[in-house]
């Protein structure tokens, strides 16, 4: 049987998984593989698209909304004597010559990108992080030095995408590694409430289908934003059943008595 109908079988048959246990490794370890490719396919979408839209965000604001300024000396000056803050939805961008506006203040955003009069500080999810102008020592930067920058990542968008989502593949295959062998230790204890006899590499082959249907679900939900309350609960009972239903459906080992 071919991968991708071992795929469609595992979304809604315990009794194929069951028969997946005698399969060599390597076409578990690869599937183990396609369904993490597939899980993050949303993930790569969001990226690719946020970062683009960020870019010309970037770019417009920098262009029509920011007033010149320049970075020197470890002193930021600018075409301004208010601090002004731009207001992109969830996102604020503030520049402060005038030494007004606080870490605090910037903090208080939730999420800002702040020029202020000798650093910059960056806050994300209650998060602040500061960065002091003396660390450009000797170098000066413009609001256009900002924009070449910006032109530059724009550039890279086709490196930094694939990087990024070969490093995140990286990342979710080897979580998805784990969660299939914790999932083949709770078969261990599902094999003595099932009264069926079954090796930890074969229940190993049949978690790694088990999961298939969850993975499948939160792939779709990813893909139309929705939130799953309780998702971590959810995902674990529902690959539980699945790996349970699937050793049931392993036949009992026949047994010769001696008359």
């Amino acid at each position: 049987m071919n991968i991708f109908k071992q795929f469609y079988k595992s979304t809604h048959s315990p009794k194929d998984i069951a028969s997946f246990r005698f399969q060599g490794i390597g076409k578990t370890i690869l599937y183990v593989f396609l369904l993490t490719l597939l899980s993050i396919f949303p993930s790569i979408y969001y990226l690719s698209t946020t970062l683009n839209e960020g870019i010309e965000g970037t770019k417009s604001v920098i262009k029509d909304d920011i007033p010149s300024f320049t970075i020197e000396n470890g002193t930021l000056t600018a075409e301004t004597d208010v601090p002004i803050t731009i207001d992109k939805g969830d996102f604020s961008i503030i520049i402060d010559p005038t030494g007004v506006i606080t870490n605090e203040d910037v903090e208080d955003e939730d999420n800002a990108f702040a020029l202020l009069k000798n650093e910059i500080a960056v806050s994300a999810g209650g998060r602040i992080d500061t960065y002091s102008y003396s660390m450009l020592e000797g170098l000066a930067l413009t609001k256009e030095d900002f924009i070449d920058i910006v032109n530059t990542v724009d550039d890279m968008k086709g490196i930094i995408i694939p990087v990024m989502s070969t490093l995140m593949f990286l990342f979710s295959s080897a979580i998805n590694f784990i969660e299939v062998s914790i999932l083949a230790w709770f078969g261990l204890v599902l094999k003595n409430l099932a009264g069926k006899s079954i090796s930890y590499r074969h229940l190993w082959r049949m978690a790694a289908y088990s999961v298939t249907l969850p993975t499948v679900f939160f792939t779709i939900m990813s893909t139309i934003n929705t939130t799953v309350p309780n998702s971590f609960i959810i995902n674990w009972f529902v690959e539980i059943v699945i790996l349970f239903l699937a050793i049931k459906e392993i036949p009992n080992e026949k047994t010769n008595i001696e008359n």
